[in-house]
């Protein structure tokens, strides 16, 4: 025999998932150049905007003197131009000169005034070019293993580039809801609640990660009949990995109060679900129709049809 019981069970959703990186990063040089010098080691955790290498800077800081150079040459003589400008119009007001020579001076100091912006922006690309030589890391990850040694000559067409950046905290786990259980997650998820995930390894003894329910599809996959879905971990003991397979548990609700027996003490028969309800004498039992709810590994729930405290029969129906 067994008794009915009151317990609070957890609704989830048992899925294998496959872990992925939220952001993968190739870094690649934005300028040619010999490359001087390497700041990382493989393997190596990585800050964003980390210097992860330098590229030699020699040709880039001639390139912004030279722009610079020119610069200052042209707004000299855009000064002299409106020095000249106003002693013109000076003459013009005591009509000691032509309007034509003015006009001409005004036109001329315009023209130089584009060329000092057009120099302007060359000398911002030349200094942006020459900060490209320190070749920076743009996510926070852990850096995969270098492709190219110092010496070489590198560039922003460079396939495989320095190194791959892989963003590991916080990381995503894909899977797949079948897509009868979609209803209930997308109900939770209208109703703004936070859902908890468990990411388990192979034989799911041991929890790896714990998380939250990230995102879901927008469509089912007609062949498996079910829809991609994530999860986000914030992975700070760095236990899962890219391409790593593991179980997912996601918890969708608890419901609470529920009336719990043993697995075994529930029969099925012609018309549906049973139990074998022990009468107060015990001594005689009755059948008792029952609706079955959810199951967990050695309990299920009865939804109606009984009540916590009523005992049940287990073992040994077939001596009723």
């Amino acid at each position: 025999m067994a008794t009915a019981e009151l317990a609070d069970i957890p609704v989830v959703i048992d899925a294998l998932g496959t872990v992925t990186a939220a952001a993968t990063t190739t870094v690649r040089p934005q300028v040619s150049g010999i490359l001087q010098k390497v700041h990382f080691t493989e393997g190596q955790l990585v800050r964003q905007g980390q210097v992860m290498a330098t590229i030699d800077p020699r040709s880039f800081d001639m390139a912004l003197l030279q722009a610079t150079g020119q610069r200052q040459r042209n707004e000299a003589q855009l000064e002299s131009a409106r020095v000249t400008l106003s002693r013109f119009r000076t003459l013009l007001v005591q009509d000691s000169i032509a309007r034509q020579e003015v006009d001409t001076q005004a036109a001329l100091v315009k023209q130089l005034e584009g060329t000092i912006m057009t120099d302007r922006a060359a000398e911002g690309v030349a200094r942006l070019n020459l900060s490209h030589t320190h070749v920076k890391a743009p996510i926070t990850g852990r850096v995969g293993l270098r492709v190219v040694d110092m010496g070489n000559l590198v560039g922003s067409g460079d396939a495989n580039g320095i190194a791959v950046i892989t963003q590991l905290s916080p990381i995503d786990v894909e899977f797949a809801v079948p897509q009868d259980q979609v209803p209930l997650l997308q109900e939770q998820i209208a109703g703004g609640g936070t859902l908890p995930a468990t990411a388990l390894d192979r034989t799911r003894s041991r929890t790896l990660a714990s998380g939250r329910f990230a995102a879901l599809d927008n469509q089912v996959d007609t062949q498996t009949g079910t829809v991609r879905a994530k999860a986000r971990f914030e992975n700070t003991k760095q236990l899962l990995f890219p391409s790593q397979f593991v179980n997912l548990r996601l918890q969708l609700r608890t419901i609470e109060d529920a009336v719990m027996v043993p697995v075994t003490a529930l029969r099925h028969g012609a018309k549906g679900d049973f139990v074998y309800v022990l009468d107060p004498d015990k001594r005689t039992v009755a059948v008792r129709e029952v609706a079955r709810g959810q199951a967990t590994v050695d309990k299920v729930q009865v939804r109606t049809g009984l009540k916590a405290g009523e005992q049940v029969i287990t073992e040994g129906a077939d001596r009723l």
